[in-house]
């Protein structure tokens, strides 16, 4: 089962993001989990394969781009790896997860895609910092 869908990706979104907001210290202080351009800097990440991914008419991802994908995912594991805070963000938004769900199918990647997005814009709206 997908974790994610055409028609809950962005409710999804926003609860994560509500989820990683609601985090207090133990003065009752909000903890600043990650920033908007860390997020920012895992979407543009993604946003290079979705280009390739929009311009190509198969509904099948070839080859070079299920192997951009699994870059990707190393890439997230090691900027995860290096930063607490994204570490507790990959975990809680399940990118990892999502990203083997793509399985070679184009219309995964756009949904993952548009995800992140959704992930960035409710990061935002909802206070987050630079």
């Amino acid at each position: 089962m997908n974790i994610i869908t055409e028609k809950g990706y962005v409710d999804y979104a926003e609860r994560v993001i509500k989820s990683l907001k609601e985090r207090r210290d133990d003065r009752g202080k909000p903890i600043v989990i990650i920033t908007t351009s860390k997020i920012r800097n895992l979407l543009a990440m993604s946003a290079d394969i979705y280009n390739v991914v929009i311009a190509d008419t198969n509904e099948e991802l070839s080859k070079e781009v299920c192997s951009r994908t699994e870059y990707l995912r190393m890439r997230f594991v090691y900027e995860a790896g290096r930063d607490g805070s994204v570490k507790k963000f990959v975990e809680e938004a399940k990118l990892l997860d999502i990203l083997k769900q793509i399985d070679g199918k184009k219309a995964n990647f756009i949904l993952f895609n548009h995800y992140m997005e959704a992930l960035v814009a409710f990061h935002r709206y909802y206070g987050g910092k630079d």
